[in-house]
């Protein structure tokens, strides 16, 4: 049930959701892309997209200097389902 909780807390916001949307579409991206993309400040972004690490919906891959982020490879069916509805 806490999973769940998690989940349901993370996606329970219209800029994540956005943000979830965008990745979806783009595969990849950094926090400023993805900042750009929804007019909306760096840290912002950045709080938004470790939210979404907590809850396993998308997963960082940091190479030198720069952090991409990208949809989760393995979501679970539930996040599948959610996910393929944006």
């Amino acid at each position: 049930m806490k999973e769940y909780e998690k989940l349901f807390k993370a996606l329970a916001n219209r800029r994540r959701l956005q943000i979830v949307k965008y990745l979806k579409t783009e595969k990849e991206a950094t926090v400023g892309e993805v900042a750009g993309y929804l007019k909306l400040s760096f840290k912002s972004t950045s709080k938004h997209l470790l939210i979404l690490m907590h809850a396993d919906v998308v997963e960082k891959d940091q190479q030198g200097l720069s952090a991409f982020y990208s949809l989760a490879p393995h979501l679970p069916t539930l996040t599948k389902s959610i996910v393929g509805e944006l």
